[in-house]
């Protein structure tokens, strides 16, 4: 039978068979706060955290108007005109 291994520095570690049989007790855990890691032959595999630690880990540091504004590149001024040339012509 798996066993479920307790890490303090990783939190708490499961093995992927015992996860999915306990995944309620899995997401609870996340739910509560504390990222839960499952291992596939021992190696990290996947990390479940609660819905608002994903949506923190996920959140944009700034708004993309406030990215571009603070681009080194801001100040270069574009070509945006489009080449009227109708390419060529390739026989079918």
């Amino acid at each position: 039978m798996a066993t479920r291994k307790k890490s303090a520095a990783h939190g708490n570690e499961w093995q992927l068979q015992e996860a999915k049989n306990r995944l309620s007790t899995v997401v609870k855990e996340a739910r509560r706060g504390a990222p839960q890691m499952i291992t596939v032959h021992g190696a990290p595999a996947a990390v479940v955290v609660s819905f608002e630690q994903y949506q923190e880990l996920t959140r944009p540091c700034s708004s993309l108007s406030e990215f571009f504004r603070a681009s080194p590149l801001h100040e270069v001024e574009l070509d945006l005109e489009r080449s009227r040339d109708a390419g060529r012509e390739v026989e079918l």
